[in-house]
């Protein structure tokens, strides 16, 4: 079974036909799914459509919540409600594509223990996105391969599909809600036994301005936040074993 989660803030206007899209191309290739869609306290009509979509969409779930928790926060929130064997996420405004899901969900299949990401860097993605962001990317990926030496390099996509009882365990532990939430759950996920494999992508950016809803508080907090993380994984050791 796979359980995909979905954060939405402030999506009211794509959000119902975005989840139909998701169900459609899911069922082409999962016999079992659930879509947890997470409202993290929009201030639009996105939980209404939500709950709309749940009386009408097959697999849709409700998870959502009034108050803003942070993208990390939504993922976990849904993951914490989640059955599947394979728990993943996908973005609710469809950069990307949810028909590339199918090639995560075939690699868990062929090896349970892979983490399947998706990856700007992989040599096979195509990506239309600022070039501002494209910067920004590879200059993360250098700050990450020096703190935490993962192999991978791109940790920041929003395409995942982990082990459902490992990313369960790995919440448990989780931290951090804003956007470094990825590579707290990364680190902690390759600590207990799980590989990395990396996917490509087709990207299509749909924002209007080149860091989206992305702003300079937000930058300032992940970075610091992934600071907390290398602190707390290499230094303090408050993760404990998983």
């Amino acid at each position: 079974m796979l359980s995909l989660v979905i954060p939405a803030y402030n999506e009211g206007a794509h959000i119902y036909e975005n989840l139909k899209i998701i169900s459609n191309e899911v069922a082409q290739f999962a016999d079992e799914f659930e879509l947890l869609v997470v409202n993290d306290g929009s201030k639009d009509n996105t939980w209404d459509e939500v709950k709309r979509a749940a009386n009408d969409i097959p697999n849709v779930i409700d998870c959502g919540y009034e108050i803003n928790r942070g993208k990390g926060g939504a993922i976990k929130e849904g993951v914490s409600k989640s059955r599947g064997d394979m728990v993943g996420f996908i973005d609710a405004d469809l950069d990307l594509h949810p028909k590339l899901l199918k090639n995560f969900y075939l690699a868990l299949k062929e090896d349970p223990n892979t983490i399947a990401i998706g990856s700007k860097m992989h040599k096979d993605s195509k990506l239309d996105y600022p070039f501002s962001r494209k910067i920004f990317s590879v200059g993360y990926f250098c700050m990450l391969k020096v703190l935490f030496g993962l192999s991978c390099h791109d940790t920041q996509t929003g395409m995942k599909v982990y082990p459902g009882d490992v990313l369960r365990s790995v919440i448990t532990k989780q931290q951090v809600s804003g956007f470094a939430f990825d590579i707290e759950q990364l680190a902690l996920a390759t600590r207990s036994g799980a590989k990395i494999k990396e996917m490509p992508i087709e990207l299509n950016f749909t924002r209007e301005e080149s860091f989206g809803r992305i702003k300079f508080k937000d930058i300032l907090k992940m970075f610091t936040d992934t600071w907390k993380i290398w602190w707390n994984l290499r230094i303090k050791k408050s993760y404990g074993k998983l």
